[in-house]
């Protein structure tokens, strides 16, 4: 019983530093790319392109980080905090604009501010003459991204104001203190290991955006990638590059670590009073909330389906319905793949749980936080390589994987791992010892256990593994965009090459049909978000 008890064991710790392997290939390939030396093309890269790259990405960075961070935290505050008209609505209605990628955002507001779009064209129509700001800047990027990316940083920095309760406001009463000095020498401190967890968050979607950058035409790490690959054809170069980018994100990622840990120190108030605003503080809190939701969700949901209403006879035809087919058999096959992937490794975690498992499962979920970029090349890479192996070997005369929905397949579940397997890993943790134990009593067989008890247990975090990857996939741009065959597209490709070309209102209906898709994770997150 023992040897076959340590046997189990064994094979359980294999299977998952295989899976953990397989994670880990793309982000090896991309870091063993730099003992190939490229000095003509470095050399160049590093007169014409790099300086440019990291001085747009900072800048980038540094306006999410101000703008996103003062807009997550001040709404944060004052739905958490306050009761004025329309607070309820508003409590949900901020967390809509993550069902809008960030690409589609961004070429909406050009759509909308550049000196060709609606609002420039419409006044020059009436005689009015009112020169903006150019939209296509890091500026214009760094406040479509901030518009996409403040939930992060709102819901993060609202848990923390929601647990102090009225308990700063309070405090700074007794000290003497108004409520915004309160807020700032009290509940801010308190919070600030939230915020800065939701602005680490923010900066690590900053740094794997690809479309919306693309719609601004600005150089970052992403592009640069991109071009590399298609532009330079080295795969090499581009693989570099992305080995800068890994680097960068998991210095991040260390950080978010260690303000996450911080983060589980604050107790709860549990339910508070909220103060009632009157006046003009009731109009302003109100007015603010309905100005940020407008820009962030509803002008861009108004315009998308006006352009569709206005262009849907020429874009839904058969090829239309290609995009769609594409879609829904990547997201299916990654979808199905991610959960069983996941319903191992949260079986063995449980089963198993050393400090050896505790990290092979770490570095499982570690390809969330790499760009699609980055991972495109890591996959191709050996997918190449192997091609180029089956045609020497003579087994084929053409490279019969690269582009295939393989390879697709294996970077999207690199990728999504971890969106997959977080609702498993915690229906698995409801499964008490006594139901394991009544497994047990009824069969030896793990699979007829698993059948009989355990999947009608973890059914419900399964079903919301397979939508929330679902739904990732079929947003997902820079992995299909730089693995396809030439002609297999998506709607997330669709939408790219049409705002490559500046035809933005024939990018309106592949757009629309994404964040319809992608309010389905919103709606089950206000579902088990805070009512109040």
């Amino acid at each position: 019983m023992i040897k076959t008890s340590s046997y189990r064991a064994i094979t359980a710790k294999s299977v998952l530093g295989l899976i953990s392997l397989f994670m880990l290939i793309p982000i090896l390939v991309v870091m063993w790319s730099w003992l190939e030396p490229m000095e003509e093309v470095w050399t160049h890269l590093s007169e014409y392109v790099l300086p440019q790259v990291i001085k747009n990405t900072t800048l980038l960075l540094v306006l999410v980080t101000v703008i996103a961070g003062s807009l997550g935290t001040y709404l944060a505050w004052l739905t958490s905090m306050y009761r004025f008209t329309g607070q309820r609505l508003f409590v949900w209605a901020l967390m809509l604009p993550f069902a809008i990628p960030a690409y589609v955002l961004a070429f909406v507001g050009v759509g909308i501010f550049d000196y060709s779009g609606i609002i420039q064209t419409t006044l020059r129509e009436i005689g009015i003459s009112i020169s903006f700001p150019n939209i296509r800047s890091v500026w214009g990027a760094g406040i479509m991204l901030s518009l996409v990316f403040y939930p992060y940083v709102y819901l993060l920095a609202r848990q923390a104001f929601l647990s102090q309760g009225r308990r700063a406001l309070e405090a700074g009463q007794m000290l003497g203190l108004t409520q915004r000095q309160a807020f700032f020498k009290v509940a801010l401190p308190q919070a600030m290991p939230w915020i800065i967890g939701g602005l680490l968050l923010t900066w690590m979607e900053t740094l794997a955006d690809f479309g919306a950058v693309s719609v601004f035409n600005l150089d970052t790490f992403t592009t640069a990638i991109y071009k590399a690959w298609f532009g330079f054809f080295s795969l090499t170069t581009a693989a570099q590059l992305a080995a800068l980018l890994i680097i960068a994100v998991l210095l991040v990622l260390l950080f978010e670590r260690f303000w996450q840990k911080r983060r589980s120190y604050l107790p709860s108030a549990g339910q508070h009073q909220r103060i009632q605003l009157k006046g003009w503080r009731n109009i302003w809190a109100m007015s603010f909330c309905a100005i940020i939701f407008l820009f962030a969700f509803g002008l861009p949901m108004i315009q998308l389906i006006i352009w569709v209403i206005k262009n849907y006879h020429y874009d839904l035809d058969q090829r239309y319905w290609g995009f769609v087919t594409n879609t829904m058999l990547i997201a299916t096959m990654t979808a199905l793949f991610v959960a069983s992937l996941a319903m191992i490794i949260a079986w063995i975690q449980r089963q198993y749980p050393d400090r050896t498992n505790q990290l092979l499962v770490s570095l499982t979920n570690l390809g969330y936080a790499v760009p699609g970029t980055v991972l495109a090349v890591g996959v191709y890479i050996p997918i190449a390589w192997l091609d180029n192996r089956f045609i020497a070997w003579g087994v084929s005369s053409t490279q019969i994987l690269s582009g295939s929905v393989l390879v697709m397949l294996l970077a999207l579940s690199t990728r999504f791992l971890t969106v997959g397997f977080q609702p498993i890993d915690r229906q698995m943790q409801r499964l008490t010892p006594n139901q394991e134990q009544a497994a047990g009593l009824l069969s030896d067989s793990l699979l007829h256990r698993w059948r009989r008890v355990f999947l009608p247990i973890i059914s419900p975090g399964v079903f919301t593994a397979l939508i929330m990857v679902f739904v990732e996939v079929t947003k997902e741009m820079p992995i299909v965009l730089m693995t396809r065959r030439h002609g297999w597209d998506t709607l997330a490709v669709r939408v790219f090459e049409m705002t490559s070309e500046g035809m933005y209102e024939r990018a309106a209906l592949p757009s629309l049909s994404i964040v319809l898709v992608g309010l389905i994770p919103v709606i089950l997150l206000i579902r088990q978000s805070d009512k109040g």
